[in-house]
């Protein structure tokens, strides 16, 4: 009997041992900060995207590569198309936008057209070439793609969206990490930020549990809430201290 037990206990191991040499890599991520506080001195920040790779099996994966993807909260926006008319500029067409990542910056060990191949970087939306925006109503292809190139072109130029190919770091195919820039005009909000571990154009790993807390503090937050909360109030207070301020102006000048 105890040779019996002894026997099953043993291949119970044996089956466990193999499991484990055998299992799908693993990613543990980590951020160097989980929370960001905007103040009036805020210049913006850089965080620090590292993690680990556990459980790889060499053999079947000998080649790997890691994207990082920063994304704030989603929101809706209306595009609207300048036009010139008669020597002025006017809004023309707009269009509106369902889920618009207020913030996106991704981050790749190399460039995504020689890691991914197409199908997966749509499916999991690997570049600000391919976001999947959801317009609002029915619109002409050609017209939708004038709409989102012109707005990732404004994004981009406000450094609220970002691509940094081949600046993922990995060591000994186990560790790595990666920066990604937050500008003094980042949105606030709940950010996740989105580890995919890559080989042969596959994703074979992904975690998306690290969390980044971006809020305003102090006197911008005030303000934040009283133009949300109280939008009445603070509406007639800002015309108030613009028509003090013209006052005190020109008492000054009348001197």
């Amino acid at each position: 009997m105890m040779l019996r037990i002894s026997f099953i206990l043993t291949a119970f191991c044996c089956l466990i041992t193999a499991n484990m040499l055998h299992a799908e890599p693993k990613l543990v991520p980590d951020i160097s900060q989980s929370k960001v506080e905007i103040r009036s001195s805020f210049s913006g920040t850089e965080l620090l995207l590292f993690g680990a790779i556990i459980n790889k099996d060499i053999e079947r994966h000998d080649k790997i590569d890691v994207v990082v993807i920063l994304r704030g909260p989603d929101q809706s926006i209306i595009i609207r198309e300048k036009q010139k008319v008669g020597g002025i500029w006017i809004n023309a067409a707009s269009q509106e936008y369902l889920s618009v990542p207020s913030y996106y910056s991704i981050a790749s060990s190399a460039p995504l057209e020689k890691i991914v191949d197409r199908k997966t970087a749509l499916i999991y939306e690997l570049g600000i070439n391919r976001l999947q925006l959801s317009p609002g109503g029915i619109i002409d292809q050609n017209a939708n793609q004038r709409f989102v190139d012109g707005l990732a072109d404004l994004l981009q130029r406000k450094s609220i969206y970002a691509e940094r190919q081949s600046e993922v770091q990995i060591t000994d195919n186990v560790l790595y990490r990666a920066r990604l820039y937050l500008p003094s005009n980042v949105p606030v909000g709940t950010y996740i930020a989105e580890t995919l571990l890559l080989s042969n154009g596959e994703v074979i790993a992904a975690n998306d549990k690290v969390r980044v807390e971006i809020k305003k503090v102090g006197f911008e937050a005030l303000i934040t809430k009283l133009a949300e909360q109280y939008s009445l109030f603070y509406g007639l207070l800002a015309v108030f201290i613009s028509l003090f301020l013209g006052w005190i102006a020109g008492r000054i000048f009348q001197k």
